[in-house]
């Protein structure tokens, strides 16, 4: 079987059949008539007019597209939006893969470069939350420590979060590609967008009228749609005609309750709690010349220059903003005097790569130890070795030297022993060389970090100090978030209603979220009620399942699995109300679907104004 690459053009002139066609033992076509594309067009033909056939099925559709399972039962307009939404979910703090997926949640995760993945094989050394050290070997059976760094914290350009955290252990034998660290979104390296929640397709009191969507309190206790979102704040301080604006925590008119969370450079605390209103970075900025009275004169010339020639410019935290500070990053211009606050930033950080410079020179001495010791293993030697601490003779001449008695050498003495060979000498210098060639470099790129923290940034004309500060705010699902399916299913959360209010099952499950079933008929979408009963099937024997687009779950596979599960085969329940404990007086499709929390928050919308300027 030969695979041939053809573009969309060269596609058009040739016979082209699907993926999915049934095929015999031989390869050949198993049926009379096949649907295959001929110009752009869907048509059946014979099998001897099939020309070409389609590697995969989900070539014809994008990433996107090809993550929504049941995508063949869902009308295009629909299964569009399906797929632009899926790029708007908001990483949230627990992810969850999905218990019905497509196949591709891997390959997706994979290729987005949010997951780490292992260079090559190795045992792990060491984990911690910022980094995972792996110990393997190179093609040459050369040591090699691997060091992978997590992202902690970072903010995205939607201000989400993103987040890196180990998912193996000390003493783990990983393979090459293995995932180590999962990422934002992701799920043991399964892409995660969203929740596997339990859903009922029925009106409820007129709450879920015109697609609004009614949730159980149990999500926001469980946290299970929380996300953390990352503001950035910065302030400059600039050199004005009147004088340097300064970052001071000496602001006038403000009492110390105000200044409590500010260091001594003015600038607020990593881990303080913050408020609309509250003081992130003090800065004053001179105030102009005014004319002064005779009284002020003859005070002036007593008591010398007064504190109040400047006025407080400095950087509150707007409305809205509630949550903790995770970071500041203090910036100045070269030759400028450092506060201690950025003295204190830049330490941290030669520590830091002084941590890894250490590490890394260890790990190249150890493998240049290793690799003497292989080249002495069975040599014999030409004069006798003996221990520099101790004196005594470990080695006499003559010996072949063994594993054992290498131990008893210390490592810096190993390139000493003399041997009875030719080629010893020059493999000898080889990795003497090699490693000393290794250190060279890892000094040269240390010494270029260390410089580049030392130099000073480069910032706009004028600016004379830069301070940014970053706070972290967590974000619960509320009413008035958008949530959305897979199948363009998109609403408005309307209600929060306590768990025991909710419909629930014959065996007194509550469901999670009550949908509207109006919002299936003249959408088109039916792969929703689809994953819905595949996704019950699947919780209840505990199976993830994958269902590729257009080579998915068949209904009668569903039915079988529900029959496994024990389930009813129609995929429908009767519920009981929670309110009342009165059944509803018919069934109702009940299942587990895969739910995100898009990125059009309420808290970000939500906006209010006191009496202010207006304009007729």
């Amino acid at each position: 079987e030969d695979i041939e690459y053809l573009s969309a053009v060269d596609g058009e002139n040739y016979v082209i059949a699907q993926a999915n066609t049934p095929l015999d033992s031989r390869g050949k076509i198993a049926v009379d008539s096949v649907s295959a594309r001929v110009g752009g067009e869907f048509m059946l033909v014979t099998a001897e007019e099939v020309q070409y056939m389609d590697v995969s099925p989900k070539q014809i559709v994008s990433v996107s597209a090809a993550l929504i399972p049941f995508l063949e039962n869902d009308d295009a307009n629909r299964a569009l939006m399906g797929s632009n939404m899926q790029r708007q979910a908001v990483p949230l703090l627990r992810p969850q893969a999905p218990v019905v997926g497509t196949g591709m949640e891997r390959v997706a995760a994979r290729d987005s470069g949010a997951i780490i993945g292992a260079k090559r094989d190795g045992i792990v050394e060491a984990v911690d939350s910022t980094a995972i050290v792996v110990k393997g070997e190179d093609a040459r059976g050369r040591t090699v420590v691997d060091n992978y760094p997590l992202t902690k914290f970072h903010r995205s350009n939607q201000n989400t979060c993103m987040n890196q955290k180990s998912i193996v252990r000390v003493g783990d034998k990983i393979k090459k590609g293995q995932v180590i660290a999962d990422g934002p979104a992701t799920d043991l390296g399964e892409l995660a967008l969203g929740q596997n929640v339990l859903v009922a397709f029925m009106p409820w009191s007129g709450f879920n009228f015109e697609d609004a969507i009614i949730i159980s309190e149990k999500l926001v206790k469980e946290d299970r749609y929380t996300s953390i979102h990352i503001e950035e704040f910065e302030i400059e301080a600039r050199d004005t005609k009147l004088g340097k604006e300064e970052i001071t925590r000496d602001i006038p008119n403000l009492g110390e309750e105000t200044l409590r969370n500010l260091d001594e450079n003015g600038i607020i605390r990593i881990g303080a709690e913050v408020m609309p209103g509250d003081i992130l970075v003090g800065k004053v900025t001179p105030k102009g010349e005014t004319q002064l009275t005779p009284e002020e004169k003859l005070l002036r010339a007593i008591f010398g220059e007064k504190a109040g020639d400047v006025r407080d410019a400095s950087l509150y935290a707007p409305p809205g903003i509630e949550g903790t500070v995770i970071d500041v990053k203090v910036f100045s211009r070269k030759g400028e005097d450092k506060n201690e606050r950025l003295k204190t930033q830049e330490s941290e950080e030669i520590t830091r790569l002084q941590k890894e410079y250490s590490e890394e020179k260890k790990a190249i001495q150890e493998d240049k130890y290793k690799r003497i010791r292989r080249i002495l293993i069975g040599k014999t030697t030409a004069d006798k070795v003996a221990n520099s601490k101790t004196g005594k003779t470990e080695i006499a001449k003559g010996k072949k030297i063994s594993a054992d008695m290498l131990d008893k050498i210390p490592e810096k003495e190993l390139a000493k022993i003399k041997v009875e060979s030719e080629d010893y000498p020059a493999k000898l210098q080889e990795i003497l060389d090699s490693a000393e060639n290794q250190l060279g470099i890892l000094e040269s790129i240390y010494d270029e970090k260390i410089g580049r923290l030392k130099r000073g940034d480069d910032l706009p004309p004028g600016v004379v100090k830069l301070v940014k500060v970053y706070v972290a705010m967590k974000r619960k699902l509320s009413v008035g978030d958008k949530m959305a399916g897979r199948h363009g299913n998109k609403g408005v959360v309307s209600r929060i209603v306590p768990e025991e209010d909710m419909p629930y099952l014959p065996d007194g499950t509550p469901v999670e979220i009550v949908l509207n079933p109006l919002g299936v008929p003249s959408r088109m979408n039916v792969g929703q009620i689809l994953e819905t009963h595949l996704g019950w099937a699947a919780k209840a024997l505990g199976l993830h399942v994958a269902t590729p687009v257009f080579d998915g779950a068949t209904e009668e596979q569903i039915k079988s699995l529900l029959k496994d599960a024990k389930l009813p085969k129609t995929g429908q329940s009767v519920l009981y109300d929670g309110r009342t404990g009165d059944p509803y007086d018919k069934p109702v499709t009940v299942g587990y679907m895969y739910m995100l929390k898009l990125h059009h928050l309420v808290d970000d919308k939500l906006h209010a104004r006191s009496i202010g300027p207006y304009s007729l």
